[in-house]
């Protein structure tokens, strides 16, 4: 092998080309094995989120969590098998990483402490994916709950991740939780109008309004009576869905009736400014 390169150079490179192709073979197979893996990892993730979907009782959220965590699995595996490929004793290495896990975990527990209140998430299921929560004043869709985040998605369509801990450790207002939900609307009128009248002319228009439900019954009720107005509370039961939107029709249409009946919104009181005569001067 290459006879015409001195003795000594030759007998290096004797030693050293088996060394390199060795390495190399080791680097290429290495190589493979992490590209396959991540590949596989994504199709964990994909099998497990559709076989979660054809389950009875399978949700987005169910199915980005355990996806998640097939996901991680695998790439765990592969991270082995790439250090086996270097001759990297798994079982040793493996040993030393239960030795060193109190060490990680002190390091890490922010990180385990979301991973704890995911799999406690999941497990209580305070919201679902698609439910409109509030978790520390902040209010959105849930979107999907990782091993580590949740995700929601504000009014705006703005994506918030939290994580998982925070989430675990506040109160959950789930706007969507029960089936029904009730709100409540101020209406002000003069105290010249005749507070019956206007009562008589707002359950007209509730009445007439098919999503707002009959049990419990509507209220309508003199509430205040504040200095330039006589307040009307209207109490209605609606499904979660319709509410906002019975809300705004009802402000719009239940106005639009009482100024139709000569019901008139209260005027605020003038206010006297200096320039004007009469005013009181410094």
């Amino acid at each position: 092998m290459m006879e015409w390169l001195p003795a000594s150079i030759q007998h290096n490179l004797d030693l050293i080309l088996p060394l390199v192709v060795d390495r190399g073979l080791s680097l290429f197979g290495a190589a493979v094995i992490l590209i396959l893996g991540y590949w596989l990892s994504g199709k964990a993730r994909h099998g497990v989120t559709f076989l979660i979907g054809r389950a009875p009782n399978g949700d987005a959220m169910l199915q980005g969590f355990f996806g998640s965590v097939a996901s991680y699995v695998v790439m765990i595996f592969t991270i082995l098998a790439v250090l086996a490929q270097f001759g990297v004793q798994t079982t040793s290495f493996i040993a030393l990483l239960g030795a060193a896990g109190l060490a990680v975990g002190l390091a890490l527990q922010g990180t385990l402490s979301n991973v704890a209140a995911g799999v406690m998430l999941l497990f209580f299921r305070p919201f679902r994916a698609g439910n409109y929560v509030e978790v520390g004043g902040i209010a959105g869709t849930v979107k999907q709950l990782t091993l580590f985040t949740t995700e929601l998605a504000t009014a705006d369509n703005v994506q918030i991740i939290i994580p998982n801990s925070n989430v675990w450790g506040q109160a959950v207002r789930n706007y969507s939780y029960h089936p029904t939900r009730r709100t409540e609307i101020t209406f002000r009128i003069n105290y010249g109008a005749e507070p019956l009248k206007a009562i008589e002319e707002i359950k007209a228009v509730v009445k007439a309004d098919a999503r707002i439900l009959t049990t419990p019954e509507p209220l309508v009720a003199v509430s205040a009576l504040s200095d330039i107005s006589i307040d009307l509370l209207l109490r209605i039961w609606t499904a979660s869905g319709d509410m906002e939107n019975v809300k705004f029709d009802l402000l719009r249409q239940v106005r639009a009736r009482l100024d139709a009946c000569g019901i008139a919104a209260p005027t605020l009181p003038h206010m006297i400014r200096g320039d004007e005569p009469g005013a009181a001067s410094a």
